[in-house]
């Protein structure tokens, strides 16, 4: 089912966008925010819970991308819907840790 795999595909890249700033602050020993916070999403968690939930969802996007169809890389739509996952995602992102970090302003105080 062709629209299925897209979709499978779009938060594959919104699972590996994700993995990206939490293991990378995990692996820098930093804590960083996370699901598992108090709050959840605005409070900080531990380097090692990030690193955690980082490669969580690497193996979430590994199974959507490598296991669901026939993911292919030369396949605009495929790669299309890859795309939009991790633009959607980091748009998303941007803003609400912006909003939390003081990165919305473009006159940083």
């Amino acid at each position: 089912m062709p629209g299925i795999d897209l979709l499978a595909y779009a938060f594959g890249g919104v699972f590996l966008t994700n993995a990206i700033p939490h293991t990378v602050s995990g692996l820098m020993g930093r804590s960083f925010q996370s699901p598992f916070a108090s709050p959840p999403g605005k409070g900080l968690s531990s380097a090692t819970v990030n690193v955690l939930w980082g490669f969580f969802n690497l193996a979430l996007a590994y199974g959507l991308l490598c296991h669901v169809g026939d993911f292919r890389i030369e396949r605009l739509d495929h790669v299309g819907s890859l795309a939009f996952g991790m633009l959607a995602i980091g748009l998303f992102t941007a803003r609400h840790f912006g909003a939390i970090n003081g990165g919305n302003s473009s006159n940083p105080s």
